[in-house]
């Protein structure tokens, strides 16, 4: 009787019809452990799941060495059981190796539609090829049809530190694209998975999310306006976000947050006069507090815009008095200015009111800057 993977073919049979049976918690066929990795590329979600054959057999037997055009055949084979025809290899053991994305991508350059895919490969020396199949629920291989084919490409091999266990891992990750390789005993095999336009995705999901309870919550659609913000792009549907969170009937709330998003919004898509009108609502909400217009100010001060962070720093000490961390802002206020002395005075305040030992060590190298005479980096 043939084997696969160290086991005979009555024995994988039967390890099929019982990890079918729904209820059951039996041991996988053959010690081949199930497996499974997801990796998120932007905002789409890849999985695979698998079972993963050892390079020691079950008995013990050491079969490196035996596995690339052995165990694992070169080409396709005949397994005996199944449709009859030729089969490539399942790409691990077991069941199906699931193949799932949440979003379309492109495998290596070439499309493939969002859904679930059966793994299945063409091993050989040289040259291997990658087959994703719309049938992901098939036993193995032995059921492939070609007719199912969803797409094929082909990958070099390549020699790789020993993998006892079959293992699929993603080696490379960026924003919008990841390599993921099978590996196993001294070889892996890549491909790249790309996503075209991941803030087309992140866009057309929250939108739909804003239709459901998230809808209600003025937060979401202040989260969803920072987003576009934070991408750099579409900034009208963010703007449309961000009024709603801060003025829609019900459900938004005119606070700091939401005032703040809108005017850096309005900023970005150049309506500086309403940014302006916008940000000088928000600092002057009764509910603003003082860490908010300290911030505020340290973003102008960030922006190259001094002479606006100074006014704030100043408004703020006339607002707010003597809280945390008016002090902070006003000595950095008066550096600024060239008052150094008065400067100084404030930092040693902000220095007694220091909250944690962050802020302490900051402030004691501000102090000791100032009574260098130094003023402080802006």
């Amino acid at each position: 009787m043939r084997s696969i993977f160290g086991v005979s073919l009555p024995f994988i049979f039967a390890g099929a019809v019982l990890a079918q049976v729904p209820g059951l918690t039996l041991p996988p066929s053959g010690n081949n452990q199930t497996a499974s990795v997801t990796q998120f590329i932007g905002p789409v979600k890849v999985s695979i799941d698998y079972s993963s054959p050892a390079v020691h057999a079950a008995d013990g037997k050491d079969r490196r060495g035996q596995i690339w055009g052995k165990l694992v055949p070169y080409e396709m084979t005949n397994l005996v059981f199944g449709n009859g025809k030729l089969a490539p290899w399942r790409a691990g053991a077991n069941e199906n190796t699931v193949f799932a994305i949440s979003s379309d991508v492109l495998i290596d350059g070439k499309p493939l539609p969002a859904g679930r895919y059966g793994v299945h490969m063409l091993a050989g020396p040289e040259n291997w090829t990658l087959i994703f199949s719309k049938n992901a629920a098939a036993w193995g291989s032995f059921f492939y049809e070609e007719s199912e084919d969803a797409l094929r490409i082909t990958v070099k091999p390549h020699k790789h530190e020993y993998r006892e266990w079959l293992t699929y891992e993603f080696p490379v990750r960026k924003p919008s694209e990841a390599m993921v390789e099978m590996q196993w005993e001294d070889l892996a095999v890549g491909w790249t998975i790309k996503v075209e336009d991941p803030d087309k995705i992140y866009m057309t999901r929250l939108s739909e999310e804003l239709t459901g309870s998230n809808g209600f919550n003025y937060l979401a659609y202040d989260a969803a306006a920072q987003y576009t913000l934070a991408a750099g792009k579409h900034l009208e549907e963010g703007l449309k976000w961000s009024e709603i969170a801060a003025s829609r009937p019900f459900i938004g709330v005119a606070n700091f947050q939401t005032l703040s998003t809108k005017a850096r919004i309005l900023s970005k898509l150049g309506r500086d006069d309403e940014a302006k009108k916008t940000i000088d609502a928000a600092i002057h909400l009764p509910g603003t507090t003082a860490v908010e217009i300290h911030q505020y100010g340290r973003q102008l001060q960030a922006a190259k815009k001094n002479n606006e962070a100074y006014e704030i720093f100043l408004y703020n000490g006339e607002r707010n008095g003597d809280v945390w961390p008016v002090h902070v802002g006003l000595a950095r206020a008066y550096s600024g200015k060239g008052d150094l002395p008065k400067a100084l005075e404030h930092a040693k305040k902000a220095a007694a009111q220091a909250p944690d030992s962050l802020n302490q060590q900051n402030l004691a190298a501000m102090v000791k800057t100032l009574s260098e005479g130094k003023p402080i980096p802006q």
